[in-house]
């Protein structure tokens, strides 16, 4: 719900810029495509095999040099993820290299695999930033992610990981879905008990091995439990700072509550990636329709693709169709987040005016009685201006 068109109006042309000027700010490796977990919900289908086309150390270092001679490194932050970027062995030797560039570097892991010694490896590249998965509590967790006697490991090397000063965020990301739900308070108490500061919460996609999957998507009451939680939260604790991910336009009034801005898809105009075959791309959670793959590093300069290519992330009518284009949240959503969008049925799984209808009633309600309200003001002012000249 929002009522100023002007701002609107400057947001949309400020988005519209945004796809000419491509300014590169977060730069995705999937150095692998192993995983030592077999989470129900990864976008990425990630198992244990060892592809032969993995990406190599001398490949990755390329793209890094690439990059820093064309863009100040310290302006793109590298997003290290996978599968499970701490399953390949020359990691933290690549991200040594990187940190000699100028770049900063955080992680995405399901942290199983930190122990004293990572630790200390972490600090030796000075990491910024990680993100380690937390998606219930010990039982729940590890029936999430397949893998028995985790949850210990990871909660220990959270610990670990809390006694380093260098490390400037120390995240815990949580995939909510229908089974964890109701472990969200749980959760919460066990991260304040943790010292943890910095809480993302996501709700799991209809993509990878979750697509289709009714026993793990979120229904609109499911998200609405799911806000309320954060909010009630957000406005009555300052201890950990919870954020919601990047993905999905919720509705203006919600984007502004729940995230405190109002949504953007950066893929393709401010977030890059390369694949862990060495394809050019964006998100990782992004279908990877060969249309969409915009080149490969063994083939091609990063940079040069990244200013000369990605021509169907930058259009304005990027991920629209004609119930879109009739929207009055158009200009805010622009079809919501690349990665859930149906390139074959050309529509968004995730559309906030289809998912939360309810929520646009109550707030076309409130809005009309403003209106109405306000005009009454007005008219009340005029009335007494009137009668004020009438009287002298």
């Amino acid at each position: 719900m929002y009522d100023d068109q002007e701002f609107v109006e400057q947001y949309y042309n400020g988005k519209k810029e945004l796809f000419k000027t491509h300014p590169l700010r977060v730069l995705f490796f999937e150095i692998t495509s192993r995983c030592n977990a077999r989470c129900e919900h990864c976008g990425s289908s990630c198992g244990d095999f060892v592809p032969k086309d993995e990406i190599t150390g001398e490949e990755i270092k390329k793209v890094l040099r690439d990059v820093a001679a064309h863009y100040d490194p310290k302006l793109v932050m590298l997003n290290i993820t996978g599968g499970e970027p701490l399953v390949r062995k020359d990691l933290f030797e690549l991200m040594d290299y990187a940190t000699k560039l100028g770049f900063y570097w955080g992680m995405t892991t399901n942290g199983m695999l930190i122990d004293e010694e990572v630790v200390k490896k972490i600090v030796d590249t000075k990491m910024y930033s990680i993100s380690v998965s937390i998606d219930g509590m010990k039982e729940l967790h590890e029936s999430f992610r397949k893998v028995p006697g985790s949850f210990e490991k990871i909660i220990h090397g959270l610990k670990l990981m809390k006694e380093c000063p260098s490390i400037g965020v120390l995240q815990v990301t949580t995939c909510v879905n229908k089974k964890n739900i109701d472990q969200l308070e749980d959760i919460y108490q066990l991260l304040k008990e943790l010292g943890i500061k910095y809480w993302r919460i996501m709700e799991v996609d209809p993509i990878g091995r979750a697509k289709n999957n009714d026993d793990l998507l979120l229904d609109a009451d499911g998200e609405n439990k799911m806000f309320e939680f954060m909010k009630e939260k957000q406005l009555t604790q300052n201890e950990i700072r919870i954020d919601y991910g990047c993905a999905h336009y919720l509705g203006w009034n919600r984007d502004w509550l729940i995230r405190g801005k109002p949504f953007i898809c950066g893929a393709g105009t401010m977030v890059g990636s390369v694949l862990s075959n060495g394809d050019i791309f964006v998100c990782p959670d992004v279908p990877r329709r060969p249309e969409l793959i915009q080149g490969n590093v063994r083939k091609d300069s990063f940079v040069e693709v990244w200013e000369k290519k990605f021509k169907p992330y930058r259009k304005v009518s990027r991920t629209t169709n004609s119930t879109c284009k009739k929207c009055p949240d158009w200009k805010i959503c622009m079809g919501g987040a690349f990665h859930t969008w149906d390139f074959d049925e050309n529509r968004q799984l995730f559309c906030a005016r289809e998912k939360f209808k309810e929520m646009y009633e109550f707030e076309k309600r409130v809005l009309e009685n403003q209106k109405k309200n306000k005009k009454k003001d007005t008219k009340k002012k005029e009335t007494k201006k009137s009668n004020k000249k009438t009287s002298s």
